[in-house]
């Protein structure tokens, strides 16, 4: 499976066709479906990695940065020159460590910044920020983030919105709930408990009473798609998810039964994660504000996940 799958399409993507984009963090789940769908579009696709890739023909030209460097970033800008801006790169992960502090400021916080000063200075049509589920929802006046994750996205989206209302940068944030489908890190949930049950093995969860905002990355992609090229939403905050909450137990058990396993998944074999938030989004105001709608029902999504886990990932049988 080389391409994204299909949604319903808010936006005419012959908009796309020679538009220059930087996707940052290219390899990671959400900017990787994000560049085979705008490639598909025929977008101009650059993105950035930590590590070194190939570029050619009309593939992702690549551009091996950790974004830690204002005038790196300032470089890049000013070689690609791009129209739209798409920032998802920084570290991944909700846990609360204290070892997680330094590496989410750098990685997420300082890399925003660094991109909004480069962004404003070379006068790009719009720069998409990715928010994230874990930032405290308002009235926000008193909250506490949940961890250095949660804190660091908080604080990007603020200086997203600081830069729209004081330099007029045309600034988007877009965030994604509980997203899941193909390319995600198998060592998250939706994909450790389909590749340990393809495996005969038995996954071993937290309570599962934890409830999420669950949405398929198909859908995810096409908000991303439309927070880019939509006019006259600059400013906005804009929440992606499917408007409902369904327990991680729910979640995990739906698996099993439409990968039709006799395997029990272990519920309570390992600590649930303190202060995790609860959160659903608000999609009645993201479908006035884009015109987007999720369009994937979640079912229809975990079939497509379950199948390209099947079919793209090896799979060893226990010993």
């Amino acid at each position: 499976m080389t391409t994204t799958d299909e949604v319903c399409l808010n936006t005419d993507l012959k908009a796309w066709r020679g538009q220059r984009v930087l996707v940052t963090g290219g390899t990671g789940f959400l900017a990787s479906n994000l560049c085979l769908r705008l490639l598909e579009a025929g977008a101009d696709v650059h993105a950035t990695s930590r590590h070194d890739h190939v570029s050619g023909g009309k593939s992702t030209r690549w551009w091996k940065t950790d974004l830690s460097s204002a005038e790196e970033v300032r470089s890049i800008f000013a070689a690609i020159q791009p129209s739209v801006v798409y920032h998802l790169a920084g570290f991944v992960g909700a846990k609360p460590d204290l070892s997680l502090v330094l590496p989410t400021f750098e990685s997420l916080l300082a890399s925003t910044v660094h991109i909004l000063i480069g962004a404003t200075e070379f006068g790009c049509k719009r720069i998409v920020l990715s928010g994230s589920l874990t930032e405290p929802g308002p009235p926000s006046l008193h909250a506490v983030p949940s961890s250095p994750y949660a804190a660091a996205k908080w604080a990007a989206s603020a200086y997203g919105r600081m830069f729209h209302a004081l330099y007029q940068t045309p600034v988007v944030v877009a965030v994604p709930f509980m997203t899941f489908g193909p390319r995600q890190d198998p060592a998250k949930l939706v994909p450790s408990v389909i590749l340990s049950l393809l495996r005969g093995e038995v996954p071993k969860l937290s309570s599962g009473l934890w409830e999420a905002d669950w949405i398929y990355v198909g859908d995810v992609i096409q908000g991303f798609l439309d927070a880019g090229i939509v006019p006259g939403i600059e400013g906005a905050t804009l929440e992606l998810g499917s408007g409902t909450k369904l327990s991680t137990r729910e979640m995990v058990e739906k698996i099993a039964a439409l990968m039709e396993t006799s395997i029990k998944p272990v519920f309570g074999a390992i600590p649930d994660r303190p202060r995790e938030p609860i959160r659903i989004a608000d999609t009645l105001e993201t479908k006035r504000v884009l015109g987007w709608a999720p369009m994937t029902s979640l079912t229809e999504g975990l079939q497509r996940t379950i199948q390209w886990y099947a079919t793209q990932m090896p799979v060893r049988s226990p010993r």
